[in-house]
């Protein structure tokens, strides 16, 4: 393979050491020269905005006549100039300065792309005169190459295992190449076998990747890695690839907005609700499953602890006055009886849970997003009939509710923060809502002193005073909300400034969110009405997928959740964000 020529003063360090110089290439001044380093990198850097339909800066870059012209501030090429020709020196400025370019909200040329510039400038920029030049793509690594190379390239070609003698986890690597030399050749697809080797037939033994492996790829696939290459192969200094799995080639995800309409349409035709809300029990129809729900008044309360407070903790203050509407909420935890049926289903699934053989005449039901298969027990042996569902995440919590609302015509969803701790206290006002002292907790909550190390059985304590039983201890339960520490103080800020209260804390970001409860696991002062936390991503260090799946929080065998009802059916739009917002901001 051949070596390029570079000009020394333009590389970074790291690139000379694997790029060695060469007289090989085309001269500076020839026609050649430009067709393959100085056009590819025109055409995808700057024609785009340059072109007789767009002429930012009232100048084009199409041909050498309206190069020399320039625009607004004068030419933008003086051959035999680098130092007067702006195409070159506004490559070299600082990223915030306006015009600096290419524009800063895309990646700066490379030290190699400028380089090349500078050099066809000062061999005087020759350029052919029946060469016009169109628009090209431009490939950006991050975004379109990186994750073409780490699904299906760098599982084979890495330091620990590296077949025929090839790692393609970094530039230098690539460049250096294998057993059969070089691997990649910057402007120069056809001599790069990181790209031609794509491009082989399903039965040739040096197709990248092979068949077994999911080869050939697809042929977009291909044109992004040609065009990269052919544009110099620009690669982000310090980026080093690692394997990932690959993306799945799948429909939209079937949940939508419209999807929630439907579910809402059946609710409210369904709704017969009237006055002051009732406990009842509801059955599921697809497992003839129970569970209750009891009704929680409406009311104010102070949220957060008094500074008094024993083991108070600063994030649980200062105290703040909401008014809650009444809502019904979960007699218990829910438990594996009812989530089992949600989790564990007969239908193959896409990683996002919706399914791979998804019928047309699907009832809404049947169209929400479920889990994929758990790859563990997910009960950890801790007991299933009766016992608490522990270990998902907020996403899969959020789409049981779903699941839950469309089969049974009620609105059901997880609590916010505020009226998961106006329900835990029941109109107390207590660390506990038995009272203050952590002696008594035994009566009503499963914790470290009497677990016995695991989940037990919900409904076995004494309840609160509105029927609640494990508000205290058990498991965790997630909320709405996003988890911040500074929560409380915002809030009252907002009261000072005379603000309306938002309802919770709509999250931004996956991580953290607020959890609440206390459980099986947690010593006493971790089970106060007031207590909170925030979700982690080391809930999930035990996933052994890549990506983590967004179902299953294995490393949190302690999690679980609970039901709300409130008393007035919201919007579709309100119904969806509240379904949908346990993937927010999800990495991908």
């Amino acid at each position: 393979m051949r070596p390029r020529l570079f000009l020394p003063s333009l590389i970074s360090s790291s690139l000379a050491a694997v790029l060695p110089l060469s007289a090989a290439d085309p001269a500076p001044d020839s026609d050649a020269y430009f067709s393959h380093f100085v056009q590819p990198i025109l055409e995808s850097t700057c024609v785009h905005c340059h072109n007789a339909d767009k002429q930012n800066g009232e100048g084009r870059l199409d041909t050498l006549e309206n190069a020399l012209k320039g625009g607004e501030s004068g030419p933008w090429l003086v051959p035999g100039k680098p130092e007067d020709s702006k195409l070159y020196t506004s490559t070299l400025l600082p990223a915030d300065d306006d015009l600096v370019m290419p524009p800063s909200k895309e990646p700066a040329l490379t030290p190699t792309q400028s380089g090349h510039l500078k050099a066809w400038i000062a061999a005087g920029a020759k350029w052919p005169s029946a060469t016009p030049l169109a628009t090209v793509p431009r490939m950006q690594f991050v975004r379109d190459i990186q994750p073409i190379l780490e699904q299906n390239c760098v599982t084979c070609h890495k330091p620990e295992k590296m077949k025929g003698e090839l790692d393609l986890t970094t530039l230098a690597s690539s460049l250096k190449g294998g057993e059969d030399g070089p691997s990649l050749v910057p402007f120069d697809p056809a001599a790069s076998p990181l790209y031609s080797h794509t491009t082989l037939k399903a039965d040739d033994d040096d197709l990248m990747p092979p068949v077994k492996s999911g080869g050939p790829l697809a042929a977009v696939m291909q044109e992004k890695l040609r065009l990269w290459v052919l544009q110099g192969a620009p690669w982000p200094e310090g980026v080093v690839l690692v394997p990932k799995t690959k993306t799945e080639d799948r429909p939209p995800s079937p949940d939508t907005l419209e999807l929630t309409a439907k579910i809402r349409e059946a609710i409210l035709l369904a709704s017969k609700e009237s006055g002051d809300p009732q406990a009842y029990s509801e059955t599921i129809p697809k497992t003839n499953k129970a569970f209750k729900m009891v009704p929680i008044p409406g009311g104010d309360f102070s949220q957060g602890s008094p500074e008094t407070e024993k083991d108070r903790k600063p994030d649980e203050g200062p105290q703040i006055k909401r008014h809650i509407e009444p809502f019904w909420m979960g007699a218990t935890e829910v438990t594996w009886d009812l989530y089992m049926p949600f989790m564990v289903t007969p239908d193959a699934r896409w990683k996002d849970g919706s399914k791979k053989t998804a019928n047309p005449q699907d009832k809404p039901v049947d169209a929400i997003s479920s889990p994929t298969a758990p790859y563990t027990d997910m009960t950890f042996g801790m007991g299933q009939d009766g016992f608490p569902a522990i270990s998902m995440t907020e996403h899969a919590a959020n789409k049981f509710c779903q699941w839950l609302s469309a089969q049974t015509g009620h609105f059901y969803r997880l609590p916010t923060e505020a009226e998961w701790e106006y329900a835990a206290r029941a109109g107390t006002t207590t660390a506990y809502s038995f009272g203050d002292d952590p002696a008594q907790l035994g009566d009503y909550a499963w914790y470290f002193e009497n677990s016995d190390g695991k989940t037990q059985p919900v409904g076995q304590k004494k309840p609160n005073p509105w029927g609640l039983f494990d508000i205290h201890g058990n498991v965790a339960e997630w909320t709405l909300d996003q988890y911040d520490p500074a929560y409380y103080a915002s809030l009252q800020s907002q009261i000072q400034a005379n603000a309306a209260l938002a309802p919770w804390n709509k999250p931004v970001t996956l991580y953290p969110r607020s959890v609440r409860g206390g459980t099986w696991d947690d010593d006493a002062k971790e089970l106060r009405s007031a207590a909170r936390r925030g979700s982690k991503d080391t809930w999930k260090v035990m996933d052994p997928q890549l990506p983590k799946s967004i179902w299953y929080h294995t490393s949190a065998q302690f999690l679980g959740m609970r039901l709300v009802r409130p008393l007035q059916v919201p919007s579709a739009e309100e119904m969806h964000d509240a379904w949908n917002l346990g993937t927010k901001n999800q990495p991908k």
